[in-house]
């Protein structure tokens, strides 16, 4: 159960020579307004625009590779762990976007408890526009610690998940990463991290510290924020 926690904050795993994360302390960002206009959808199938969740609050948005990916699936179940009351505190959204069918939004919170927001960009526009990338590198990650299965445990729990869910597909392009933005109000963006790799994630207590939002523990070890 995550727990309100005293951080320790560390760096950890990225050069700043070679890191993609940008603070960016509230600074214009003109890949964010390529991107504002473009339409996600919801689990009902409705649409808006993307710059309709950040336009009047500050949004912590995650973008997952797809929602079969189990290292996403357990990062997402973590997110799913923070109180909405500490969001509420700060002013700020939680935000999960996926590049699959709305189809399948329903079931990816079922299996990952999350009750947060969550959209879809099924054509990867907005994923485009900002720049996540295509393929995976393994020498920008020290792993995500959020992610508890195995390569192969993980896996054969992804191919079953596939099985029952409701339609048998990718549930979006395998090979598409994601990333994190802090973001609002309006077109300022706080931080952008683009993921290399599937775990590749920033840290929740990294996200929330950047946002100004109540951190919280996850598991028995001491937290550390990626800074």
């Amino acid at each position: 159960m995550a727990t309100e926690s005293s951080p320790v904050i560390q760096q950890v795993g990225r050069s700043p020579d070679v890191t993609n994360a940008d603070v960016c302390n509230d600074m214009y960002h003109p890949d964010l307004e390529s991107a504002a206009t473009s339409l996600l959808r919801d689990r009902y199938g409705r649409s808006l625009q993307f710059r309709d969740l950040y336009s009047d609050s500050k949004a912590i948005i995650i973008f997952v590779r797809n929602f079969l990916c189990y290292t996403c699936k357990e990062y997402v179940e973590d997110l799913a762990k923070i109180p909405k009351s500490y969001l509420q505190a700060a002013d700020v959204r939680l935000i999960v976007i996926g590049q699959s069918s709305y189809l399948h939004i329903q079931h990816f919170c079922d299996v990952t408890g999350y009750s947060h927001e969550i959209y879809v960009d099924t054509n990867r526009d907005i994923y485009c526009k900002l720049g996540m990338k295509k393929g995976e590198s393994s020498g920008a990650s020290a792993g995500s610690p959020h992610v508890k299965s195995n390569i192969i445990t993980g896996s054969i729990k992804s191919i079953w998940r596939a099985m029952e869910s409701p339609a048998f597909d990718f549930q979006g392009d395998p090979a598409q990463q994601g990333g994190a933005v802090i973001v609002g109000p309006g077109n300022r963006v706080h931080f952008l991290h683009r993921d290399t790799n599937r775990y590749d994630h920033v840290p929740i207590g990294s996200l929330l510290y950047y946002a100004g939002v109540q951190t919280v523990h996850f598991g028995a070890k001491s937290q550390i924020l990626e800074v």
